[in-house]
């Protein structure tokens, strides 16, 4: 998995992934996400339309990035998610908790 950081605002980073989402890069992908938050970047947008799977080990890397994300006073919020990426939020309701948005503009001027 691939992912680029972007520094959108002061407090904010989008976080451009690309690849699998899954048991081998979720711990890369959380490292990554501890960084930002730690660098001052509490508020997280993770945009997703390059990841073509996530199973439930990316899953729980989102959650874990959430829990990160909150606990510096943060949100973590997801952009653009590829279909299969979307289906898997569903299916877990996982789409109830971590707000999805179509792009990464739109997350960034939400807040």
């Amino acid at each position: 998995m691939d992912i680029v950081v972007h520094e959108a605002q002061p407090d904010t980073a989008v976080l451009e992934c690309s690849g699998r989402l899954n048991m081998v890069s979720a711990p890369a992908f959380r490292e990554t996400v501890a960084q930002v938050v730690g660098n001052g970047r509490a508020r997280v947008v993770v945009e997703l339309s390059g990841v073509e799977f996530m199973d439930s080990s990316g899953l729980g890397a989102l959650v874990g990035s959430l829990k990160t994300a909150r606990q510096a006073g943060g949100d973590l919020r997801i952009a653009a998610p590829s279909e299969q990426v979307q289906m898997v939020l569903q299916l877990s309701n996982i789409d109830k908790i971590l707000r999805t948005y179509p792009d990464g503009d739109a997350a960034v001027t939400d807040w």
